[in-house]
C-alpha cells in the first residue's frame, strides 16, 4: 500500500512538471512570435537594441529557447529519475516507520492490557486467599476460645465439686466432734444435776437424735 501511494505521488508530480515545461515552452513560443512581429522595428533600432539587455535581442532568442528547453528537460529528467524517486522513497520509509510505530504501539497496548488483566487477576486471587486465611484464623480463634472456655468451665466445676466435698467432709467432721462433745457434756450434766450415771452410748444416741432433728 505505501509503494502504491508513492507511485501515485510520483506520477502526479511528473505530470505537474511536464505540464509546467509545456506551459513554459508555449510561453517561450509566444514570446518568440511576438518578437518576430516586431523584428523590423528591432532591426531599425539595432543600435539601440545592441546597447540594451542581451536577453531582449531577437537574434539570441533561438539560443535562449534551446537552452531553456534543454534546462527544463534536464530538470524534468533529474526530478523524475533522481529527486522524485528519492522523495517517494523517503515518504515510503516514513509511512513504513509510522506503520511500524503504530503496530508497535498497538502491540504495547495489548501487552499493557494483558499485564493489567494479569495484575487484576493476581490481586483478586490474593484478596480471596487473604479472606480465606482470615476466615480460617478467626475460626481457629473461636474454636480455641470455645475449647478454653469449656476447659475453664470444667475446671471450675471440678473445683466447685471438690470444694463442696471438702465443705461437706469438714461439716461432717465438725458435726461428729460436736456430737462427741455434746454427748460428754450431756453425761456430765446428768450426773451432776440428777446424779444419774448415763451410758455413753445412750448419751451419744440422744445427741444424734437431736442433731438429726435439727437437720430436718
Amino acid at each position: 500500500m505505501p509503494n502504491l501511494l508513492a507511485k501515485r505521488r510520483l506520477v502526479r508530480w511528473s505530470g505537474a512538471a511536464g505540464a509546467s515545461l509545456a506551459t513554459l515552452t508555449v510561453l517561450a513560443g509566444n514570446v518568440l512570435a511576438a518578437t518576430a512581429e516586431h523584428a523590423p522595428e528591432a532591426a531599425h533600432g539595432g543600435e539601440h537594441a545592441a546597447g540594451g539587455l542581451p536577453q531582449l535581442n531577437p537574434a539570441t532568442f533561438p539560443t535562449q529557447i534551446f537552452w531553456l528547453a534543454l534546462t527544463f528537460i534536464t530538470l524534468y529528467y533529474l526530478l523524475s529519475k533522481k529527486a522524485l524517486p528519492r522523495v517517494a522513497e523517503v515518504l515510503e520509509e516514513r509511512q513504513e516507520r509510522i506503520s511500524r510505530d503504530l503496530s508497535k504501539a498497538a502491540s504495547l497496548k495489548e501487552e499493557a492490557e494483558a499485564a493489567m488483566a494479569q495484575v487484576d487477576q493476581s490481586l483478586a486471587g490474593a484478596r480471596s486467599e487473604a479472606q480465606a486465611v482470615i476466615a480460617q484464623v478467626a475460626a481457629e480463634i473461636d474454636a480455641n476460645n470455645h475449647a478454653r472456655q469449656a476447659q475453664l468451665n470444667a475446671e471450675n466445676a471440678e473445683r466447685l465439686r471438690s470444694a463442696e466435698a471438702n465443705i461437706a467432709a469438714a461439716k461432717e467432721q465438725a458435726i461428729a466432734n460436736v456430737r462427741s462433745i455434746s454427748a460428754d457434756i450431756a453425761r456430765d450434766v446428768a450426773g451432776r444435776l440428777a446424779g444419774l450415771n448415763v451410758d455413753a452410748a445412750q448419751a451419744d444416741a440422744a445427741v444424734a437424735a437431736v442433731i438429726e432433728e435439727r437437720r430436718s
